[in-house]
C-alpha cells in the first residue's frame, strides 16, 4: 500500500459533516515553527491584542497545530508543531490554507442513552457552546513524537468533569468528521451511570476543580440542533449518534 500524502487542503476527503470510520491515527509532531506561525506572526500579535482586550482571561499557551494532512484506507495522517494559541485564533477566523485544527471528543454516554456535554464558561474561548468534553492538545499529548489521541480524550474529560474514562466501556474504533479545514477525531465511551448520575458527578467536580472553564454540564438525548447552542462540530456526532442522518 503506498503511504498517504500529505496534504494542504481536504481533497480526497469525505463530504463535509459525514462522519466516517477511521482505521489508525498518525499525527507527527514536529520541531521548529508552524510556516503559518512564521508567515502571520506580526497579524497574529496584532490580533491577539484585540483578543484579550475584549477577553482578558485568555491565555496564550502552546498547542498542536496541524500544518498537512491526509486520508487514506481509513488512516489520517498529519505533521504538526507546537504553536501558541493566539497564532491558531488568528487562523481561526479566516481558516486559510497551511493550517488544520484536529481535536478529539470523547463522547460520553450515560447507561440510559444520553450524550453527556459541558457548556463553556464565559471567560473561554468559545463562551456558552456546548459539545463533549475536549480541548487543543498540546504539550502533554505528545508521546514518542507523536500525538497520544486517547491520552488527550482521558485528560481533558478528567480535568473538565471529573469523568474516568478508564470506568467507562471504549467502544471498538475511532469516527471521525470535517468541515472547514477542522477535523474531529471521536470515540464513544460508554459509562455504568444514569444521566442523572453523571451530571450530579460533575457538578460535584466543579466544586472542587481547579480549572473553572465550564459552567455546566447537560444531558443530550436528540439531534435537535436547536436544543442548546452546540459548537458546530457536534452537529454531525448528534445526527450519526442518535440515528437521524440521511
Amino acid at each position: 500500500m503506498t503511504a498517504p500524502k500529505l496534504q494542504s487542503d481536504m481533497a480526497g476527503w469525505p463530504p463535509e459533516s459525514t462522519v466516517f470510520p477511521v482505521s489508525r491515527i498518525d499525527l507527527a509532531v514536529l520541531p521548529g515553527e508552524h510556516p503559518f506561525h512564521l508567515s502571520e506572526l506580526e497579524a497574529a500579535r496584532e490580533n491577539w491584542m484585540k483578543e484579550i482586550a475584549a477577553n482578558p482571561a485568555l491565555f496564550d499557551g502552546r498547542m498542536i497545530f496541524q500544518h498537512r494532512l491526509s486520508l487514506a484506507d481509513g488512516v489520517v495522517k498529519g505533521e504538526a508543531y507546537v504553536t501558541p494559541f493566539s497564532t491558531f485564533l488568528w487562523w481561526r477566523k479566516q481558516r486559510e490554507r497551511g493550517g488544520f485544527h484536529v481535536f478529539a471528543f470523547a463522547v460520553a454516554v450515560s447507561s440510559d442513552g444520553a450524550i453527556i456535554a459541558i457548556r463553556m464558561a464565559p471567560h473561554t474561548a468559545n463562551p456558552g457552546q456546548v459539545y463533549c468534553a475536549a480541548g487543543s492538545m498540546d504539550e502533554n499529548d505528545i508521546v514518542d513524537g507523536h500525538c497520544d489521541v486517547e491520552g488527550n480524550m482521558r485528560r481533558e474529560v478528567l480535568e473538565e468533569t471529573g469523568l474516568d474514562l478508564n470506568e467507562a466501556a471504549a467502544e471498538p474504533g475511532y469516527y471521525a468528521t470535517q468541515a472547514n479545514r477542522s477535523v474531529t477525531l471521536f470515540r464513544v465511551f460508554r459509562f455504568p451511570w444514569t444521566a442523572e448520575e453523571m451530571l450530579r458527578r460533575i457538578e460535584a467536580h466543579m466544586l472542587v476543580a481547579e480549572e473553572d472553564e465550564i459552567d455546566g454540564a447537560i444531558a443530550i438525548r436528540s439531534a435537535d440542533p436547536t436544543a442548546h447552542r452546540y459548537n458546530v462540530a457536534m452537529l454531525p456526532i448528534l445526527a450519526w449518534f442518535f440515528g437521524e442522518a440521511e
